[in-house]
């Protein structure tokens, strides 16, 4: 409510299950909406007589009503480790291990524009895109685990044994 109390001034206590109002009294837990957001309610018999009521509610039958999301722990969560050194030098990292993919999705395999409509083929036509890129880094993943204790560079070259059409010409 604008010209009321601030937002961080009502706290959420996890273990009972409310929302403690900037008076210090418990606002219940109600219902989930549609939208995903558990609503907390006060007591109007309370809020009757506080004294910073109308800093809260504006309603006739003095009801305050605060919601939450239902993911809203799992957001607190990520906010906790993202502030974390290890999080911290994991997410420098995302340039060259996330965005890259999206990069060579659309520099290597032609996803800067798409040739279909609507969405089920669109989605369709994009799975393939990264089923395809995921099999070529299992390949060179695999090829790498396999190969990586030898030097292969002689089996690269072209043999005139097995090729002679490719042999090299003789300069007298």
């Amino acid at each position: 409510m604008k010209g009321g109390h601030e937002w961080w001034k009502y706290v959420y206590d996890e273990y009972n299950d409310w929302i403690i109002c900037p008076e210090y009294h418990e606002l219940r837990y109600v219902t989930t909406n549609r939208e995903g957001y558990r609503e907390y309610k006060s007591n109007p018999r309370i809020c009757e007589k506080c004294p910073t009521r109308e800093l809260c509610t504006k309603s006739k039958d003095c009801v305050k009503t605060v919601t939450r999301h239902i993911w809203k722990d799992y957001e607190e969560l990520a906010d906790d480790a993202r502030y974390t050194e290890k999080y911290q030098k994991l997410y420098k990292q995302r340039k060259e291990k996330i965005e890259r993919v999206f990069a060579d999705a659309k520099e290597k395999h032609g996803m800067r524009y798409t040739h279909y409509m609507g969405l089920a083929q669109v989605t369709n036509w994009v799975r393939l895109k990264f089923a395809a890129m995921n099999l070529k880094k299992l390949a060179v993943w695999k090829w790498k685990r396999t190969h990586h204790k030898h030097n292969y560079s002689v089996v690269f070259t072209i043999s005139p044994i097995f090729f002679p059409k490719y042999q090299k010409p003789c300069i007298a």
